[in-house]
C-alpha cells in the first residue's frame, strides 16, 4: 500500500539509493546538475543516474559489494609522481621510435598521424584520447561503438601492426602528462559503450564504478588477457570485474607489475585489439 502512495519520481529516488547513488532523483539531476555532470556527452550522464537504467540492468552483482577507491594523499601523490616519471621516460626514451611510427604513418596512408576520440575520464569528465591513426581516414570510427575485427578492412597495413604490438596506444603518455590519464587503470570507454551487444551500464551497473580513479594506459584486465572487443559478455564482466579489483588494491608497487607486465605481453607479444 505505502507503494501506491509515492510518485513516480519518488519511487525512482528510492531505487537510486538502494543502489547507493547519492543524486536522489533524474529530477533532481535535470534541475541542479553539477557543472561536471553537465559536459558529459551523449546522456552518459543520465544513464548513470536514471533508474530506469538501473532496473533493466537485472546484474546477478546485484547484492556484491560496490569497491571504494580511498587511497591516502601521500599514496595519491606517490602515483602521479610515479606516472610523471614513466610518460617523461617513455617520451624520451622511445622519441626514435615514435617519429618512425610518425613517418610511416604519413608516407602510407593519407589523412593525420594522430586519431583523437572523446573518452570518459574519471568522474565521468570526457576528455579527448590521443592514438596514432589506425584506420583509413574517410573509415575512421569517432564514436568507438563499432568494435574492430579479425581481418578489418578499414585498418591499414601498419595499422595491424600498431594494434597487434599496442604501439598505436604510446601516444597516450601525453594524455598522462596532462593528468588525464594514468600509466595504470580501468581503460576509458567511448559514451555509450557496448557490451555484449547492450550499454556496458545495462549489462552491469557497477560499470560506472570504475570512474572512481584516472583511467590509464594499460590495466589489471588488459595483462589478464581481457581487452579489445567487448562483444562477448561473460568477457566484458570479467573486463570490469579485473577493473574493479584493481581499484580496491591499488598501490604503487601494483602498478609497477601491471606496467612490467604490459611491456612484456602486450609490446612484446602482441595480443591484439
Amino acid at each position: 500500500m505505502a507503494d501506491e502512495t509515492l510518485t513516480d519520481e519518488r519511487k525512482e529516488a528510492r531505487n537510486l539509493y538502494r543502489f547507493g547513488f547519492a543524486t536522489p532523483s533524474s529530477g533532481l539531476f535535470r534541475g541542479t546538475s553539477s557543472g561536471r555532470m553537465q559536459k558529459i556527452r551523449g546522456g552518459a550522464a543520465q544513464r548513470i543516474l536514471t533508474a530506469r537504467q538501473l532496473r533493466k540492468a537485472a546484474s546477478p552483482y546485484a547484492e556484491v559489494k560496490r569497491p571504494v577507491y580511498d587511497a591516502r594523499p601521500l599514496q595519491r601523490a606517490l602515483k602521479r609522481a610515479f606516472d610523471i616519471t614513466g610518460a617523461v621516460a617513455g617520451l624520451v626514451f622511445l622519441f626514435p621510435l615514435l617519429a618512425g611510427i610518425a613517418l610511416t604513418i604519413k608516407l602510407t596512408s593519407r589523412g593525420p598521424v594522430f586519431f583523437r576520440q572523446t573518452r570518459l575520464g574519471i568522474h565521468g569528465q570526457p576528455f579527448s584520447i590521443l592514438k596514432y591513426r589506425t584506420m583509413f581516414v574517410d573509415q575512421c570510427d569517432h564514436t568507438g561503438l563499432q568494435h574492430t575485427i579479425v581481418g578489418d578492412q578499414r585498418v591499414t597495413w601498419i595499422g595491424r601492426f600498431l594494434r597487434q604490438s599496442s604501439f598505436d596506444e604510446l601516444p597516450q603518455l601525453w594524455n598522462v602528462l596532462r593528468g588525464q590519464m594514468s600509466l595504470v587503470g580501468p581503460r576509458p570507454y567511448v559514451p555509450g559503450m557496448q557490451a555484449g551487444g547492450v550499454p556496458y551500464e545495462c549489462l552491469d551497473y557497477r560499470y560506472y564504478d570504475r570512474l572512481q580513479v584516472l583511467p590509464g594506459i594499460t590495466g589489471l584486465a588488459q595483462v589478464n588477457g581481457y581487452r579489445g572487443d567487448a562483444s562477448d559478455a561473460d568477457l566484458a564482466r570479467m573486463r570490469l570485474e579485473y577493473d574493479l579489483a584493481y581499484i580496491e588494491n591499488v598501490s604503487l608497487w601494483l602498478d609497477a607489475k601491471i606496467v612490467a607486465r604490459t611491456v612484456a605481453r602486450e609490446f612484446l607479444k602482441g595480443s591484439g585489439a
